[in-house]
């Protein structure tokens, strides 16, 4: 299991600040330890805050400024959630068209909380069902989606789940479908 996406580089998209800090660490670790490498990518250089819910908590290195990213360079994307974090990402055109990307190259994404905030702004969720944070839900099926309150819920290559209480079935199910690869019905326009 420990080399399961061994030689797989994984996106995290985050913005500056907002990011819920377990939303973050717990899928890099999940990662690091199936043997992939994760990248930390945000709209600015530095480094990001994280919050353990509204307080403030750890700082971590940025890797790459997104609009120095291509998502041909991935294997899979990883949206942490945290309230500020997405609704700061949704407004960010190089962060929406990098997200946008790895649907179109048909790539797993996986996505906690109230991430899918900007996977609606990608117009990536039409057709699609999934779960997230309670308050998303008409915001989902507004743009398109099946919204349904699970745990975990996997969509051909789109994982998502509704909160850190969610994040053990989360975290297996990314690797499950970034060591799996590229899904042909994970695309734009479900």
């Amino acid at each position: 299991m420990a080399d399961r996406l061994a030689g797989k580089r994984v996106a995290f998209v985050v913005a500056p600040e907002g990011i819920e800090q377990v939303e973050l660490t717990e899928p890099w670790r999940a990662v690091k330890e199936a043997g992939g490498t994760p990248e930390l990518l945000s709209t600015q250089s530095g480094t990001v805050q994280a919050f353990d819910h509204l307080d403030k908590a750890d700082t971590f290195p940025v890797d790459k400024v997104i609009g120095d990213a291509s998502a041909g360079d991935y294997d899979g994307l990883v949206l942490p959630g945290g309230v500020a974090n997405p609704d700061f990402l949704r407004t960010d055109k190089s962060a929406v068209s990098f997200v946008g990307e790895f649907f179109r190259q048909q790539k797993p994404v996986a996505a906690i909380c109230h991430a899918p905030w900007t996977l609606v702004e990608a117009d990536v969720v039409r057709g699609r069902r999934l779960t997230s944070w309670p308050s998303l839900q008409t915001d989902l099926r507004n743009a398109g989606a099946e919204w349904v309150d699970e745990e975990v819920v996997v969509d051909n290559g789109l994982v998502t789940s509704r909160n850190p209480h969610d994040l053990p079935a989360f975290c297996a199910k990314l690797v499950e479908e970034i060591a799996e690869g590229k899904h042909t019905k994970q695309s734009a326009s479900a």
